[in-house]
């Protein structure tokens, strides 16, 4: 039978930092960090400078107005902590709609179940059931300011529903809160390089940026506001041959730790404007606070993908480190992807031997963005 105890290690599993790391940041809410769809988990989790996608909206949503549909729509589904349970999972739903030939908006919704939790007094009784589950949903507009570059912004709704009476009578109350992205994609227009044509590509997105947030009453923890900067290079082969290489560089834009606690007084905007200089270790730290993939997709005549990634983390922040591998297949209007994860470090990852799986359509007019 699962127990209080059960349910409060899943929740130190799902904030995806080692307390035991060396100065690690923890926030709240931190599933969402969670990397939903496949395309991009094949990718070593980066999504921020690739080509346009159904899940445009999670990583950069200025990309939804270089979409080359009108419509993208799409489901997602990962289970997560298989090796200990077959009943959490992170799933999760998007639409995009490019309405115009400089405009787009999108929507989706990423849910996250811990599953059923039996609880059971200190004699081990029976002591009802919990659900505990978190969510957030999204609504984002983007536009394009020239051909070659666009900006979008975001407005998410977030609840994160912990909330279990544990045997001392308190309580963890949901939260309840909204944070904004801003974001900006350049797609570069194909030219020749010789034997082969290329496009280059950069993205931006500053997620989450929203107020602190409370689990219990007078205590507040940050939600993870992070920057993500990339990049990447189409090389166009031939007609049916295309290969695309990316890097992704991470970083929280959370307060770091302090040896007196005094970032716990620290306001959200000065907690954001103050992430950069604030490591106790100095330059060397705030390197430290960077995660960074590569990634590279190998696509044949729009119809099959390849693909595969790495990931890194500082041993000293999470110590996060995994190789990833994925695979794709496209028709005219369906798209089917899937991932698998490798682990490299140390420290257990929550998809470890665990399939992730995405399905997305791709309906109406069809755009030339080149």
């Amino acid at each position: 039978m699962k127990k209080i105890g059960i349910c409060m290690a899943l929740c130190a599993l799902v904030s995806l930092k080692i307390s035991a790391q060396e100065n690690a940041i923890t926030t709240a809410a931190p599933f969402l960090l969670i990397v939903p769809d496949a395309r991009a988990g094949g990718m070593g989790d980066m999504g921020v400078a690739t080509s346009a996608d159904a899940w445009s909206l999670f990583h950069n949503a200025a990309k939804m107005s270089f979409s080359d549909r009108q419509i993208k729509t799409g489901l997602t589904y990962s289970p997560w902590l298989r090796n200990l349970t077959d009943d959490i999972f992170v799933g999760s739903a998007a639409y995009i709609n490019r309405f115009s030939e400089n405009a787009a908006w999108g929507a989706d919704f990423k849910y996250f179940s811990l599953g059923q939790i039996d609880l059971t007094d200190d004699q081990g009784n029976p002591n009802g059931t919990i659900n505990p589950n978190e969510f957030v949903a999204t609504g984002a507009y983007s536009l394009k300011l020239s051909e070659t570059f666009s900006m979008g912004v975001g407005l998410k709704y977030i609840r994160s529903n912990l909330a279990f009476n544990n045997t001392a009578g308190n309580t963890l109350q949901p939260i309840n809160s909204f944070a904004v992205d801003i974001s900006g994609y350049y797609q570069s227009f194909e030219e020749n390089y010789g034997s082969f044509n290329g496009r280059y590509r950069f993205g931006f997105n500053i997620a989450n940026i929203g107020p602190k947030v409370s689990y219990t009453p007078g205590e507040e923890d940050f939600i993870p506001t992070n920057l993500k900067l990339g990049g990447g290079f189409d090389f166009i082969l031939d007609d049916y041959n295309i290969i695309s290489t990316n890097v992704e560089f991470t970083k929280l834009l959370v307060p770091t730790p302090q040896p007196d606690g005094s970032e716990e007084d620290t306001g959200w905007i000065q907690g954001i404007l103050g992430s950069f200089g604030d490591a106790p270790g100095g330059f060397k730290e705030e390197l430290q606070e960077f995660t960074y993939a590569f990634g590279a997709e190998y696509l044949y005549n729009n119809a099959f993908a390849l693909r595969t990634g790495y990931f890194h983390e500082s041993r000293n922040k999470g110590n996060r480190q995994y190789f990833t591998l994925g695979a794709g297949f496209r028709t005219n209007a369906l798209n089917i992807d899937l991932s698998y994860l490798i682990n490299s470090s140390d420290v257990n990852n929550p998809l470890e031997n665990s399939l992730r799986f995405s399905l997305s359509f791709d309906l109406g007019e069809i755009f030339d963005n080149y």
